[in-house]
């Protein structure tokens, strides 16, 4: 396989036989790459553009425009980070980006699960007042999007549509960055983000022109993942491979930085389960379940069963600054976890 699988969404309303040859197909691609592209999703192109020209926008803001609301200032993980301040796997990401996710209130208190300490408020630019409204419209818009692809992937595993309900309604994690990779120059590497899984339960990425997304279909064997007009590169997060007893492909991916004198523009959006939820194991029919041999759990990065666990988790080992002001202890045990809990 050189490219990724190409999926239309509309498919999924259409008459019986396309419908049903769209699950099947969407079983293969999650099950055999755990990525692909995604059209038919409703979305149009000035919608899209708008929302990268407003990233773009943030980025060229004065460096203590940014800084004020720089991720320090936030115990739930949200706000801008400067080159080099993210960490995948111990090394630093050159890029910089700004992290929202739903807009609820902080309830944590002393005493209470760390992991319930990553619900709060978000930060804003006072300087780039219309970012708020349209970051929100498109987390209301990509979780739409994301839970009709849920229940499309919860039927292609013989399962009810509303399979994987009860672990997100009500309160689901909702997580966007807006990322700007600078280029090759000024790194002295080519590490735009390291390799890695996402932790969520799906992820739909906006990419702009510029290549640099790569996927590792094979062990040691990657492809590029170029943008493609009017689709979203959609990829499987650890929640759906451990829901799936490892059916389904959380699939290890990483973006190289851009050559001297480019740079890359790309919207992530990150649907996972509420906080609180514990991730269910699918009775799969006995045909999938023969094939379904377990998560792929790295023991120095196991995945755990608890969303908020599972989120808190990385968080923790990819922020060190925020987790050590605001966490503590709770820093060392995530980096010491051992067990899939």
């Amino acid at each position: 396989m050189d490219t990724l699988p190409l999926l239309d969404l509309s498919r999924l309303h259409g008459i019986p036989p396309d419908r049903s040859a769209f699950l099947g197909d969407l079983r293969s691609a999650a099950r055999d790459t755990g990525f692909f592209y995604l059209t038919g999703h409703g979305l149009d192109a000035e919608t899209s553009g708008a929302l990268m020209a407003l990233a773009r926008r943030f980025f060229a803001l004065p460096e203590a425009e940014k800084l004020a609301v720089e991720m320090i200032h936030s115990p739930h993980f949200r706000g801008y980070s400067r080159p080099g301040a993210e960490l995948t796997r111990g090394k630093p990401d050159w890029r910089e980006q700004f992290d929202i996710a739903a807009e609820r209130e902080a309830v944590w208190r002393s005493g209470d699960p760390a992991w319930l300490r990553l619900q709060g408020p978000n930060q804003w630019p006072a300087a780039l007042p219309g970012l708020r409204a349209a970051l929100i419209e498109w987390q209301s818009a990509l979780t739409v999007i994301a839970i009709r692809l849920l229940k499309a992937f919860a039927e292609a595993l013989g399962q009810a549509p509303e399979a994987f309900a009860p672990i997100y309604a009500g309160a689901p994690n909702q997580h966007i960055k807006i990322i700007r990779y600078p280029g090759r120059a000024m790194t002295g590497g080519d590490q735009g983000v390291g390799a890695h899984k996402d932790s969520e339960l799906l992820t739909l990425l906006l990419q702009d022109g510029q290549d640099g997304l790569e996927v590792e279909v094979e062990e040691g064997r990657w492809i590029k993942a170029p943008p493609r007009d009017g689709t979203f590169v959609v990829n499987i997060g650890e929640l759906l491979e451990v829901a799936s007893n490892g059916y389904l492909r959380a699939t290890t991916h990483r973006v190289v930085a851009p050559p001297p004198g480019r740079e890359r523009f790309s919207i992530a959006f990150f649907l996972g389960a509420r906080l609180d939820a514990r991730t269910p194991l699918l009775d799969l029919p006995p045909d999938m379940a023969a094939q379904a041999h377990g998560p792929a759990s790295d023991p120095a990065n196991p995945l755990l069963r608890h969303a908020g666990e599972n989120y808190l988790k990385g968080r923790l080992r990819s922020h060190p600054d925020v987790a050590a002001r605001y966490y503590g202890e709770a820093r060392v045990q995530a980096l010491l976890a051992v067990s899939p809990g």
